[in-house]
């Protein structure tokens, strides 16, 4: 890959194991998508009871993925700020036969297209739930914010979020480990009373949306386990991101392949599976929601109607175990989920800008993604093409619900797409070398390319035969991701002219990916 001249500022190598890991857990953010999307998993009737389930289904997926991810970063421990992009470039040149060489290129930039397609428009998914998320606390002092200030508060909150990431990864790790030690304490007090809850019982609730703790973490239909699969999956993702920060990373060759793994375990294993086993537990008839045309729901129900499902739990168990302090309770963990969604959309934009910036190294993309700060080495005009990029995102969200909901599936679709590429590339990488092992390049690698086509053919196939905001949504989603690629593609094209580069060089050509 091209390098820059040895008088430009390079990135700094600062982190260890700690500084990966917790980038990585930043993203992922349990704290935040419990909040943000139990009313959804909810709202699947006939599945609400397979949350729980659907998350253990989506964790083997991701934990196959994160395997793929893992051997990867080993092999190419010099990938840089590149990750998935120069995996998919390098397990193409690294063959025997040099025909395979050819398709390095072309390898390399439909990853890019994808990983751009996953974590470019996923930071403005993230600034538009931070303003939502705003509202409904502003609302909760009878504050209503009109429309142009949650656009406001989606624009300000890109600006802050960019000033961070221009700091460097250093400042990006302090506040991520802060946030994450923040987050997970909130989690834990949350699930503690949750389970208290239910065994005091100071309510004398008679109708729990489980019967007992078995059924919570026992299935009970196949297929609303697997559609529950399907949304679980969209809350893990972010363990792979440490990989765009081997150039940042002292010992990368270690410490981002247990930083993947690692963040996965934590905040998938630990986080999620507690506390959704906790919110579970506690969901009874006295969980009441009522809209504002004055219907009534109870449990379950109410859990789907609400916009704030876990704002309301969380104020029901404080009045009747904190001695009615659950409003200010709500508040301070609503407080942590801002939190949470600060480090999400920081690690996701870490993320983006140093992907652009190894494919404008490569010059797969305007160079002006490829220039780092003088004084902190980051790629400070990347950061702020998607501060911008985000903001108007954002302000889509906040406007249209169904923008909103297109803007994050067509973000997931750039996810399973990435995560379906990087299981095949494991393959590629490691067949017919010394070092191929059968479970770990080629059975794992499958099955994870298998469980990310399912999910993603799930997602869309769902999406498009539920009526309404789903489906219009879905068809957002799909015309998005088709626009995406077609502007892509004609910009490799051109730019393939310009540089007299071919797409797909004929066997032999020299240097057939740059």
């Amino acid at each position: 890959m091209a390098t820059p001249p040895s008088t430009a500022p390079v990135m700094k190598k600062t982190l260890g194991l700690t500084g990966v890991t917790v980038n990585a857990m930043a993203l992922i953010a349990p704290g935040a998508f419990l909040w943000i999307t139990m009313q959804v998993q909810a709202s699947n009737t006939g599945g609400d009871t397979d949350m729980w389930t659907g998350i253990v289904a989506a964790l083997v997926v991701a934990f196959l993925t994160a395997l793929a991810f893992a051997e990867l970063a080993r092999k190419y421990p010099e990938a840089g700020a590149g990750g998935s992009y120069y995996f998919a470039e390098k397990a193409f040149l690294d063959r025997k036969d040099s025909a395979h060489h050819r398709f390095a290129r072309i390898s390399k930039f439909i990853t890019g297209w994808a990983a751009h397609l996953f974590y470019w428009v996923y930071p403005g998914v993230m600034v538009a739930m931070m303003a939502t998320l705003i509202t409904y606390i502003l609302g909760q002092f009878n504050i209503n914010a009109p429309l142009s200030v949650q656009v406001l508060i989606a624009v300000v909150f890109s600006i802050i979020v960019g000033f961070i990431a221009v700091r460097g990864i250093t400042g990006s790790t302090n506040l991520a480990i802060a946030i994450n030690v923040i987050q997970l304490v909130s989690l834990v007090g949350f699930s503690i009373l949750a389970i208290m809850f239910r065994i005091k019982n100071p309510l004398h609730a008679t109708q729990w949306a489980h019967p007992a703790a078995v059924s919570i973490v026992w299935p009970h239909s196949l297929g609303a386990m697997l559609f529950q699969s399907t949304i679980a999956m969209l809350i893990l993702v972010g363990f792979e991101s440490s990989t765009s920060l081997a150039g940042e990373a002292k010992n990368p060759k270690k410490d981002i392949p247990r930083g993947i793994i690692l963040s996965l375990v934590i905040q998938g294993v630990f986080a999620y599976l507690l506390e959704y086993f906790a919110a579970n537990y506690a969901v009874c008839e006295k969980l009441v929601n009522v809209a504002a045309d004055g219907t009534k729901t109870t449990g379950m129900a109410a859990v789907a109607a609400s916009s704030a499902p876990i704002g309301d739990m969380i104020r029901m168990i404080g009045d009747s175990m904190l001695g009615g302090n659950g409003f200010m309770l709500m508040i301070v963990v609503a407080a942590t989920v801002a939190l949470a969604v600060l480090g999400t959309t920081l690690a996701a934009m870490n993320t983006a800008v140093r992907i652009s910036f190894a494919m404008a190294q490569d010059k797969e993309m305007p160079s002006v993604m490829g220039a780092l700060h003088g004084k902190h080495a980051t790629p400070h005009k990347g950061v702020w093409i998607l501060v911008a990029v985000s903001a108007v995102l954002g302000a889509v969200g906040v406007w249209n619900v169904t923008a909103l909901t297109g803007i994050t599936l067509a973000s997931n679709i750039g996810t399973f797409i990435l995560y379906a590429l990087i299981c095949a590339l494991t393959f590629i990488a490691f067949a017919g070398k010394d070092e191929f092992h059968g479970a770990k390049h080629l059975a794992i690698p499958l099955l994870g390319l298998l469980g990310n086509l399912a999910l993603l053919t799930g997602i869309v196939v769902i999406g498009l035969k539920t009526p309404g905001v789903s489906a219009n949504a879905t068809k957002f989603a799909i015309w998005m991701t088709i626009g995406w690629g077609v502007v892509s593609a004609i910009y490799l094209f051109l730019n393939s002219r310009s540089l007299k580069r071919a797409v797909v060089p004929a066997v032999g050509a020299a240097n057939p990916s740059r």
